[in-house]
């Protein structure tokens, strides 16, 4: 399993999966380790696959310092992790709150984007997220599940009023509550490092107006994926999030949930893939 050192000595680890053009890619959660991502419904089948494992989380070291899991204080491990992976431009995927990293190294580092895909992404860096209201919406359709009784009052209550985080609602996360799936949300607790998650939208972390006078520049052609039946983002918030790029698509999976490549793989694999095979603009703007 390889290696490298963060600009403050914290040792980070990556995991390499598939072979091919290499394909950088950034969890969620927030905080949690790269193994939930799998092979990406395949992709592995096109792409090497690097999952870095943020600080704290996975096979990489805790810091010395927690402040530093604050989201935009791991912006340089992620170009770092670049220079030390011989990249000068790379592919950069990243999930759900790791969207809210990427979109900060973009801001930063537009030079080493060639393309850029954000599933089901937290857009908070521009100043917009997901609202209770949005996530209710999204979950309302599933009513004439059997599950749904006793999930959709917590779920409400952890969006109205921040009651505890609850298991019973988290079908709403997926598009079929099935082994599969219960499988995957099993593995969570132990894959996330709580006391990184909570720090990761620390206070200061975001600056949407300078944040969005940087992505305008960027060069790089952008995927914005959404799920069609996912609350966090739905497909028009992943359309307001493609805005803030001068060459964004936007791609809704029909049906899937916040993990789209678990509710239908080949359909996820070959949009992303045929995204990544588009030519991109290997002409980047000056380093700032």
């Amino acid at each position: 399993m390889p290696s490298f050192s963060a600009p403050d000595g914290t040792r980070l680890a990556y995991h390499l999966r598939g072979t091919g053009e290499p394909l950088a890619v950034l969890p969620g959660g927030p905080m949690r380790a790269s193994a939930y991502l799998g092979d990406l419904g395949g992709l592995t089948a096109d792409r090497q696959l690097a999952l870095l494992d943020l600080r704290g989380t996975g096979n990489s070291a805790v810091p010395a310092d927690p402040a530093t899991y604050r989201c935009d204080r791991m912006v340089e491990d992620v170009e770092v992790w670049r220079a030390h992976m011989g990249l000068d431009h790379m592919d950069l995927l990243a999930h759900s709150a790791g969207a809210a990293l990427a979109l900060l190294y973009a801001a930063r580092h537009p030079h080493r984007i060639r393309r850029l895909v954000l599933i089901t992404p937290n857009p908070s860096p521009l100043g917009m997220r997901a609202t209770p209201e949005d996530r209710l919406a999204a979950a309302l359709p599933r009513a004439d599940e059997p599950w749904f009784a006793r999930a959709y009052p917590a779920f409400r209550a952890w969006l109205a009023d921040g009651a505890d985080f609850d298991d019973v609602f988290l079908p709403f996360f997926y598009r079929r509550w099935d082994d599969t799936a219960r499988a995957h949300a099993d593995a969570e607790p132990e894959q996330t490092n709580d006391e990184a998650g909570e720090r990761y939208f620390a206070e200061g972390a975001f600056a949407p107006d300078a944040t969005r006078t940087a992505l305008a520049a960027l060069t790089a052609p952008v995927l914005v994926y959404a799920g069609g039946a996912d609350g966090g983002p739905r497909p028009g918030l992943a359309r307001r999030t493609a805005r803030a790029f001068p060459h964004a698509q936007v791609t809704v999976q029909p049906g899937a949930g916040h993990y789209p490549w678990l509710d239908d793989p080949r359909w996820f694999r070959d949009r992303v893939a045929a995204f990544l095979d588009t030519p991109a603009d290997t002409t980047p703007p000056p380093a700032r």
